[in-house]
């Protein structure tokens, strides 16, 4: 065998037999999958093996000293769906999004919609990208008031403007349209523009909106303020006049 400034010498078919007795030896094996109860190091391993195309870790293999399971990609997310939790869902979460995992990011926004508040209070909830965090935006089925999640929004984007170092407004850009701010009562919305004031978060013509939908008292009338009340929203007194009830 010769490669570019390489050269072994010797003959192929005893070095080949040696190296795939090798294969699935538990005797000297440089890496060891353990996923279990403790839940710990499931999601790095799942990453790593869509990552890595490693499709090999999908079979179960026997081997001389009993039952080995290399876990794989489908065993794994069965394991992260069992397992889901408050602290462990925004993560799984993410792991979806970024490798489009369709099943699981649906059992993870299935979990999020329920647990909401929990979920909302997670480091892994503002660790999310954005691409992650607009479906959950989008939900009709999120169980949080408009008020918390505007909070949680907020929060969210003040941890990636510290990371990426960059203005608060523009780190929530890409998902803060999707906030309902019609559904704010008007104190709240007047609380809300004049923290806008001393901390842009929103673009000002959103807030615009969402009054407008006030003044004239028709959910319809503000065309880019989205009035569907979500599962968790408080009941509010101008809520009677929305076009669109949950």
């Amino acid at each position: 065998m010769v490669t570019p400034g390489l050269v072994v010498q010797g003959q192929a078919a005893p070095f080949s037999t040696a190296l795939r007795s090798l294969v699935n030896n538990p005797w000297y094996s440089d890496v060891r999958f353990v996923v279990g109860q403790e839940q710990q190091e499931v999601l790095e391993v799942l990453t790593a093996a869509v990552e890595y195309g490693l499709e090999e870790l999908r079979e179960v293999w026997e081997v001389k000293t009993g039952l080995v399971l290399l876990l794989g990609i489908w065993l794994c997310l069965e394991f992260v769906v069992k397992v889901l939790d408050v602290e462990l869902v925004c993560e799984a979460l993410q792991v979806a999004v970024t490798f489009g995992l369709g099943p699981l990011q649906e059992q993870c926004m299935a979990f999020i919609e329920t647990h909401c508040q929990e979920a909302l209070r997670t480091r892994g909830f503002l660790e999310l990208s954005a691409a992650a965090l607009l479906p959950l935006l989008r939900s009709d089925k999120l169980c949080v008031d408009e008020a918390e999640l505007v909070q949680a929004a907020r929060s969210w984007a003040r941890v990636g403007a510290a990371v990426l170092e960059r203005p608060v407004a523009e780190v929530a850009a890409p998902v803060v349209r999707e906030l309902r701010l019609a559904l704010l009562a008007p104190t709240e919305l007047s609380a809300l523009e004049e923290q806008n004031r001393q901390e842009p978060f929103i673009p000002v013509e959103q807030i615009v909106e969402a009054w407008k939908c006030h003044a004239l008292r028709r959910g319809a009338a503000a065309r880019g303020a989205p009035c569907h009340r979500r599962r968790g929203t408080l009941p509010r007194d101008h809520h009677c006049f929305l076009d669109h009830p949950f």
